[in-house]
Order: structure tokens, then sequence, then C-alpha cells
């Protein structure tokens, strides 16, 4: 948790609000150590980024997780069109 914490400029504590708000569930190690996928630093990043704006944690947790679900529903309706233009040509 240290190191990535300091790889984004965060406290500990931040990160473990993040854990606390269900935002990022890290993975653990078998000591019990918090392990954060890439993934998982991008959320964290872009939290901090809402929250330097003046973003509560709360509702930056809520953008967060509308633009992913966002991005989820754009890629799903890219494929259906791919499939739909694949059919349409055969």
């Amino acid at each position: 948790m240290g190191r990535a914490a300091e790889m984004l400029g965060v406290t500990p504590a931040f990160l473990r609000s993040l854990d606390t708000a269900r935002l990022i569930v890290p993975q653990r190690s078998p000591g019990g150590h918090r392990r954060y996928s890439r993934y998982q630093l991008r959320l964290a990043q872009r939290a901090r980024d809402l929250v330097d704006e003046g973003t509560s944690l709360e509702s930056a947790c809520r953008i967060i997780i509308l633009e992913d679900q966002l991005a989820e529903a754009q890629r799903i309706n890219a494929q259906l069109r791919r499939d739909r233009r694949a059919e349409n040509s055969e």
C-alpha cells in the first residue's frame, strides 16, 4: 500500500478510504498486504484528481463508477454494431 500511495502522491489513508467506499477492493498477499492492479491504480488516480478539484470522496466514487459503466456500455454497443454490420454483409 505504501508504494501505491507513493506512486499516486496520496496517503495510505486515502487508499484505505477507497477500499472502505468499495471503489477499489485490492487483492491481499498471504501476509495481508494490499495489492493493487494497474486498473485499480488508474481508478485511484481518477479519484484523487476529482477530490483535488473539490469533489467529495463519495461523489468522486459515484462519478468513477458511472464513467466505468458508460465506457462498458459503449464498448458493448460498438461490438453489437460490428456484429450487425458483419451479419448484413453476409
